[in-house]
């Protein structure tokens, strides 16, 4: 009995850290309200599991099981563009699970693709769900890879309610967003640090038991399942490719200039300073000549 009170002691104290704890600064601007919502066939369409997708007109659930996981992908590619959703995880046991939101073009370009990602890391009842925000440039995941990984704890419990999820890629800028505040920004140094090419829109949840939960220690428990993944609130404001030259994707502060205002920066480095746990530029065993925008 004592290793399962232990466990739920943990549990318990998690929980009370969590409610105790002060959100970010307000970033005094939101624009996720300046971009409508769209239903779900409007701009997505079933990729993988179909028997794991139940999808209405304005959300979308999708789960694992020792079966198979599910997936979706949208309708057109992208140039750019904010794209966002309110997601709701999976609470207790989820260790080896992915669940994501994510641009990509691995379809289109396998082996040599691009991504931007918003992916949660599945956990176990004592440990915080992880947010690992990625940018990856003409890389494929099989060890050729150049991982821009930042990851954050949250200010809230992610599996008690929906949040609103975002990133926003322009010619110059990768910013990510967790209700509406900006936790990171991956800026454009170069041609060979950014991606430029077109990529889709993917949801999906499946099992990453190899690495997803410290470095593969915890591995996907099907006694738990299912494995649950909740989408709503699903917003696109983008540059369709091959769409007009002078499409300009939406500007996500109060600035003419779209660049993030003051007070959007404090808010950032705010979550930075407090909930950022894991960053690929100050890790001493990353190969820095491999990342030069660092």
């Amino acid at each position: 009995m004592a290793p399962i009170f232990s466990l739920f002691l943990s549990f318990v104290m998690l929980s009370w850290s969590i409610a105790q704890g002060q959100g970010p600064p307000s970033p005094g601007y939101s624009p996720s309200t300046s971009v409508r919502t769209l239903k779900f066939d409007q701009v997505f369409r079933n990729l993988w599991g179909p028997q794991h997708q139940r999808a209405d007109q304005d959300s979308i659930t999708i789960w694992l099981d020792k079966t198979s996981g599910s997936g979706f992908k949208s309708i057109q590619p992208y140039q750019s563009g904010y794209f966002g959703a309110a997601m709701k995880l999976q609470p207790g046991y989820t260790a080896g699970v992915i669940t994501s939101f994510y641009l990509s073009n691995n379809e289109d370009h396998p082996g040599n693709h691009d991504e931007i990602d918003i992916e949660f890391l599945g956990t176990t009842p004592d440990e915080l769900y992880t947010l690992q925000t990625n940018v990856y440039i003409k890389g494929s995941g099989d060890g050729n890879l150049i991982g821009r990984e930042m990851k954050f704890h949250l200010w809230f419990d992610p599996t008690q309610d929906f949040h609103n999820y975002a990133a926003l890629w322009t010619p110059s800028e990768i910013i990510f967003f967790v209700d509406d505040v900006p936790i990171r920004r991956y800026t454009r140094k170069s041609e060979a640090t950014f991606p430029t090419r077109p990529m889709w829109v993917y949801g999906s949840i499946w099992d990453a038991s190899t690495w997803a939960t410290d470095n593969g220690r915890y591995k996907a428990n099907y006694n738990y399942q299912p494995f649950v993944g909740k989408y709503t609130n699903l917003k696109i404001s983008g540059c369709i490719a091959g769409g007009p030259a002078s499409c300009r994707p939406p500007s996500v502060s109060p600035s003419d200039t779209g660049s993030l205002s003051q007070q959007q920066l404090e808010a950032m480095n705010w979550v930075q300073r407090n909930y950022l746990v894991y960053d690929y530029c100050q890790d001493p065993k990353r190969d820095h000549g491999q990342i030069p925008e660092c």
